[in-house]
């Protein structure tokens, strides 16, 4: 969702930040790039998997943490929850109109997610052709990830991808960023971290990896040329 999500801290897009234990690889090579998926690859508005059914006034309430939970209760299906955990915690935490709401939207997923973020299957191409090592980090329900990654070929595209939900571990916490290191068996002073929320490049971090905040992928060639990575650039 593109508008604030708990707990999201306020950040420069599109510069690299090596703060707290990534300080030591700041200037040092890129040879990985981590993304992000949600709004980084596919991009995922909640809003309009409801617009068919609901008000947009009624949809903007229940899109407000404050009132459904629905940060929240999403955060803990991204841990491993399942989905009839959280319609159950929905209904016990929030009522109705919100559970009934929830559940609409569990069932209509797919229709949330509305394209492959624009450039981004040419940036994640151009990367592997660069020799540079391409990977995948989300926070994603284990229930929600498998039929997106259906209809998405760039969710499958990486070299391989850590998924919270599977992992029952969630950025913006230092150990899922330690647990992908492992995984891909790469170093951390070797990557660079992509996500749209602020409140996750502190987390990579945190855990010694560069970090950006995503806004689009022209930006992003942008600064990837110029660390030195060997793509192509804008023409015009």
């Amino acid at each position: 969702m593109k508008s604030s999500w708990p707990g999201d801290v306020e950040m420069e897009s599109n510069v690299i930040v090596s703060g707290d234990e990534a300080k030591g690889a700041a200037g040092k090579p890129i040879e990985n790039v981590i993304f992000d998926f949600g709004n980084v690859l596919v991009d995922w508005e909640p809003q309009a998997a409801l617009l068919p059914r609901y008000s947009k006034e009624l949809t903007d309430k229940f899109l407000d943490n404050d009132n459904s939970g629905f940060c929240d209760i999403s955060d803990a299906m991204d841990m491993g929850g399942t989905k009839a955990e959280a319609i159950a915690a929905m209904r016990e935490q929030y009522g109705e109109p919100w559970t009934s709401m929830f559940e609409y939207y569990l069932e209509n997923f797919l229709d949330s997610l509305v394209g492959t973020v624009e450039g981004m299957r040419v940036m994640v191409n151009d990367l592997k052709a660069a020799g540079i090592g391409v990977w995948g980090l989300s926070n994603w329900s284990a229930d929600l990830f498998p039929p997106a990654k259906e209809v998405y070929p760039i969710l499958s595209s990486l070299d391989d991808a850590v998924i919270s939900g599977f992992v029952k571990l969630r950025k913006p916490h230092c150990d899922i960023f330690k647990f992908a290191l492992k995984r891909f068996d790469i170093p951390s002073d070797t990557a660079l971290f992509v996500d749209d929320k602020g409140m996750n490049i502190v987390g990579s971090n945190s855990a010694g990896i560069r970090g950006v905040k995503f806004t689009d992928a022209c930006n992003l060639r942008k600064l990837l040329k110029g660390q030195g990575i060997v793509i192509p650039g804008i023409i015009g």
